[in-house]
């Protein structure tokens, strides 16, 4: 299942700092963010070998995940916390409020052929 992170944050009056490094195996290969989504549900994919981090860094969305064996929503409201997803973790973020920004870095370039769409059977909880 993903992993929910505390980020290394440090505060003063000069305002806060935080660290994103040695998170995900390899090296940052890309980075993108979604913004203006409203209702819109995005993603709905895993992969073969893609780890991702996401980051909520301003706003908020929910993230749903299903590995298989378990599945799991997360709420991501805070820009201290990264959500750690794995390339078994089949995904879709939803709710977003209307000033999100959901910022992903990923361990790997763009690919279509690593993206998995199909879902895994287990998916009780999608349509909550």
């Amino acid at each position: 299942m993903p992993n929910l992170i505390e980020l290394k944050t440090f505060s003063s009056g000069t305002g806060n700092l935080t660290v994103f490094e040695n998170i995900i195996p390899g090296a940052i290969k890309r980075v993108f963010y979604i913004y203006g989504a409203g209702d819109t549900k995005r993603g709905g994919h895993r992969h073969h070998k893609a780890w991702n981090a996401l980051i909520c860094i301003h706003g908020s969305c929910r993230v749903y995940s299903n590995d298989g064996e378990e599945e799991e929503y997360f709420l991501l409201d805070n820009p201290e916390v990264c959500l750690i997803l794995e390339p078994k973790d089949w995904h879709i973020m939803d709710s977003f409020s209307k000033d999100a920004i959901l910022l992903v870095l990923s361990n790997e370039h763009y690919d279509q052929a690593d993206y998995i769409d199909e879902p895994y059977l287990l998916n009780h909880l999608i349509s909550q």
